[in-house]
């Protein structure tokens, strides 16, 4: 797909099928995000792949307690690509950068994304402290977001945009 028609057909997924993703495709899309720019090309933001069910569950369940939720933030996803970035002054942006790659990737390979926001709430409680230093994470990293993948159960539709939104100064 070219990159405009790729920019333009993707969509949030917000249903999956439960099947997980090949080791192939989850690599293709990692090696998407670690090629995201980042400011002054300092790499800084790192990838955490989690696909044990019954963490992928403990995460949601987190996450969805930061907005006193009910129900599975994740949507069933059974892929989190949670994106931290170290925390300074370009934390957001360039995990940010990483987290769109990341879900261009997939759309290009067929794979359902979404980001989920709350990955800064929930790793600066110690819980999410301490699965950072579980996972051997050192240093201050904050949670920029969390990249949900899996197979798709439908293709989301486009939306018209909405007008308005271009100013040309000239």
């Amino acid at each position: 797909m070219d990159v405009l028609s790729l920019l333009e057909e993707r969509r949030s997924c917000r249903s999956f099928r439960k099947d997980q993703i090949t080791d192939a495709e989850l690599d293709t899309v990692l090696d998407a995000g670690l090629w995201a720019p980042t400011a002054k090309g300092t790499q800084d933001v790192i990838m955490v792949v989690v696909q044990e069910p019954g963490l992928v569950r403990k995460l949601s369940e987190m996450n969805a307690a930061v907005m006193n939720a009910g129900s599975d933030p994740f949507y069933g996803a059974p892929t989190v690509i949670i994106v931290l970035s170290k925390r300074g002054k370009n934390d957001m942006v360039d995990g940010s950068g990483v987290l769109n790659y990341l879900m261009l990737a997939a759309e290009e390979i067929g794979l359902g994304s979404c980001w989920i926001n709350r990955a800064k709430e929930v790793f600066d409680t110690e819980e999410g402290k301490s699965l950072l230093r579980e996972w051997g994470i050192e240093g201050d990293y904050v949670g920029v977001g969390n990249c949900i993948l899996g197979y798709p159960v439908e293709k989301a539709q486009k939306k018209p945009r909405k007008p308005g939104r271009i100013i040309k100064v000239r």
